[in-house]
């Protein structure tokens, strides 16, 4: 399908061109042309009278399919682009949808991207029956006032019946969670810019063959998979990647997979090292709005950069400096900004971060265990290993084991008949 691009940018409206085509790119379209203006937002037509008869001129000559906007367009800017240009109009978000409709694989996933959708047509229908009632009979799709109507009808009746069946997944995704901490594991949760190279930074945390490809919104389903860190048991998730000034209406509709970053016990937030510095720092910054939104920038957090194979030493540890200054100037809980290759399996310093970052939770603790019967010593042992690491082993009538462990575990150390003590805050 044929299409032609447009950009506004203005003090409020930074958009990166690269990022536009590289969406339409993904949405599979031919882009016959891109139009840019730099000026403040005309009320009615986005873009300003100048630019839009520069614009008619293209789609005579072109014969486009659509018209796409990299802005976000309201309900009457885009009837009137449309009643100007007599071409179908779309704007940033509708593309961003048309994406995820795409890459939605599994019920859940679809689910959310036609909420989303429908969130974003309700202002749509609104605005035609507003037209009609004006005398303009172009009603919504062709459809006249009554159908116009109905069809609103049925999109809030639809959402209500998916926000019902999405609150049952995440009843059944909160009941699976509560299990995996009962049992020991560590809640790892992938965030960050879209193509930053979460997908590739799971599989090989993993061991897993995930997809993973060189394009925008690979991952819509949720994923998550285990991995052993020492002896701590450790599920990662990777969850959608963000963009620049994600809209309400998609944060919402996302919100039970967006939840797995709320509910994890450390955020890896992930950033593509190798872009230019402007562009790291937009989407590290876009990243944190997100975070900021979902209330969680009070979390445990990594920095991660990635693709650390494809730039210098020196440039990751310039960038690395500036991701540090903007993290002590926005005062955000980071604990460490870890340098890593994800394709290369170049992980040592995240590997490093974590075993640090792990050992702060409230879920962990220094402990002494004394077990008085040496038969019950290698079963407690292997559990101490399952649960969390063992620092220190004194054999003698009683064996004596300093470990870290899950406070939540101490119910399964406590029916083995051992004695536990709780070190001091000095030896922690």
């Amino acid at each position: 399908m044929r299409v032609i691009g447009v950009i506004r940018k203005s003090r409020r409206d930074k958009i990166s061109r690269e990022e536009f085509e590289e969406l339409l790119k993904s949405a599979g379209y031919e882009v016959v042309a891109i139009l840019e203006q730099n000026r403040e937002e005309h009320p009615k037509y986005n873009i300003g009278k100048g630019k839009l008869e520069e614009l008619k001129e293209l789609v005579r000559e072109l014969g486009p399919d659509r018209v796409i906007f990299a802005n976000k367009l309201t309900p009457s800017q885009a009837y009137n682009l449309w009643k100007e240009l007599r071409v179908e109009i779309m704007d940033r978000w509708q593309l961003v949808l048309e994406i995820f409709e795409r890459r939605a694989h599994s019920k859940e996933a679809k689910l959310q991207v036609e909420l989303a959708s429908l969130q974003y047509e309700v202002p749509l229908v609104k605005e035609a029956i507003r037209r009609i009632k004006l005398g303009d009979r172009a009603g919504f799709k062709g459809m006249g006032e009554y159908q116009t109507r109905q069809y609103l009808k049925h999109i809030r009746y639809r959402m209500g019946r998916i926000r019902k069946e999405l609150e049952k997944v995440k009843a059944d995704r909160e009941v699976k969670r509560k299990r995996r901490e009962e049992v020991g594991f560590i809640l790892l949760a992938l965030a960050g810019y879209t193509n930053a190279g979460k997908s590739t930074l799971l599989n090989t945390l993993a061991g897993e063959e995930i997809e993973a490809r060189d394009q925008m919104f690979t991952t819509l389903d949720t994923t998550t998979r285990r991995f052993k860190l020492g002896g701590k048991r450790v599920l990662v998730t990777d969850t959608v990647g963000f963009i620049d000034g994600l809209p309400p209406f998609i944060v919402e509709a996302f919100h039970s997979t967006l939840e797995e970053i709320v509910k994890a016990d450390i955020i890896l937030l992930v950033l593509d090292v190798s872009e230019p510095w402007g562009e790291i720092r937009r989407k590290f910054l876009a990243s944190l709005d997100v975070l900021r939104e979902l209330k969680t920038l009070d979390r445990p957090m990594i920095v991660v950069l990635n693709k650390i194979d494809l730039t210098t030493e020196e440039d990751v540890r310039d960038k690395g400096e500036r991701i540090r200054e903007i993290i002590e100037e926005r005062g955000v809980n980071v604990s460490r900004v870890a340098a890593i290759s994800a394709k290369l399996g170049q992980l040592d310093e995240l590997y490093g971060a974590l075993e640090e970052a792990i050992l702060t939770l409230p879920k962990y603790g220094a402990f002494e265990i004394t077990v008085s019967e040496p038969e019950k010593v290698p079963g407690v042992m292997a559990l101490i290993n399952a649960i969390g690491e063992v620092l220190s082993v004194e054999y003698g009538e009683e064996t004596r084991i300093e470990a870290y462990i899950q406070t939540g575990m101490i119910k399964e150390l406590t029916r083995l008949g051992v004695g536990i003590r709780r070190l001091s805050v000095e030896n922690e």
